[in-house]
């Protein structure tokens, strides 16, 4: 008996006859009569009535199929599990990340995979949110760690390890209370923000624009340790996420009414990963503890 005997016998009961069954698994008519003739005779009875115009199973195939269906599926699962670790013995794994990256966990995930699997060839870059999303979503990137809000494309799955408000950052002794910041009073300031493409800046730039129309920033400094030094020196009100201005007490974040959309950063893989893609991120559900949630 043999697994292409069963395919013909399952597909011949699933499209009622033998010629589109045999438009089904691609073969001809004459071949797949005749592989069905060699199992009836192995297994000593008609597994179809022929004698009408439909064919139709006899009680003896109508008992075949089930065991027929699961014996294909076995040996499906047999070859879906070969090629996963064939997927992990060799092959490739590209990665990207923000710019200025120092989130030790993805650190650590990278060397937990490099050492379980030698074998796998791991390129990293980095580049702005924007064009990682883009890069994942059309399969030039397995993994990335980008910032992102609400709106990621359909295909793309992610693994949440920071969302949090986005604040108005200002001098600490010029606001000892914290309150709040409306989008009108900010359109007023010299605004301090990340480059077009951070996640952060998307998330606040989408609210501007639901809010009436987008803003222009005074300066864009490439990175956070840059915009807290740039308020700091007086030169205006940065827009960064609440734990970073947090992390500095020269500083202090101020909730700006009307964005509601958190930013989000997280790795990001499309659905159907690869084996290699599955277990990077297993490894960085690890590294990142219960900080992370899909």
């Amino acid at each position: 008996m043999e697994l292409r005997q069963l395919e013909y016998f399952v597909a011949v009961a699933t499209e009622g006859g033998f010629t589109a069954a045999a438009n089904r698994v691609h073969t001809t008519q004459p071949n797949i009569s005749a592989q069905i003739r060699g199992l009836e005779r192995e297994l000593g009875s008609a597994l179809f009535d022929r004698s009408g115009r439909t064919v139709r199973l006899t009680d003896a195939g109508v008992a075949a199929l089930p065991a027929a269906r699961e014996a294909l599926a076995a040996a499906e699962n047999v070859s879906r599990a070969v090629a996963d670790v064939d997927g992990l013995l060799r092959g490739s794994l590209s990665i990207g990340m923000v710019e200025g990256c120092t989130i030790a966990p993805l650190f650590a995930t990278l060397g937990d995979f490099r050492s379980a699997h030698p074998q796998i060839e791991l390129s990293l870059s980095e580049s702005p949110s924007s064009d990682l999303i883009a890069a994942v979503d059309d399969g030039r990137l397995d993994v990335a760690l980008a910032g992102y809000g609400d709106d990621l494309p359909a295909g793309v799955e992610s693994l949440t390890v920071i969302a949090e408000r986005v604040v108005a950052v200002v001098p600490a002794e010029a606001h000892p209370a914290r309150r709040t910041v409306g989008m009108p009073a900010l359109r007023r300031q010299s605004l301090i923000c990340l480059p077009a493409g951070a996640g952060i800046r998307a998330v606040f730039d989408a609210a501007a624009l639901a809010q009436g129309e987008p803003v222009r920033p005074g300066i864009e400094a490439s990175s956070p340790d840059a915009i807290i030094e740039l308020v700091c020196s007086g030169m205006g009100v940065g827009i960064l996420s609440e734990s970073i201005a947090d992390a500095d007490e020269r500083v202090v974040g101020l909730p700006i009414r009307g964005v509601e959309t958190l930013a989000r950063l997280g790795l990001l893989w499309r659905s159907r990963p690869s084996p290699a893609t599955t277990r990077f991120i297993e490894l960085a559900r690890a590294a990142f503890g219960v900080a992370a949630r899909a």
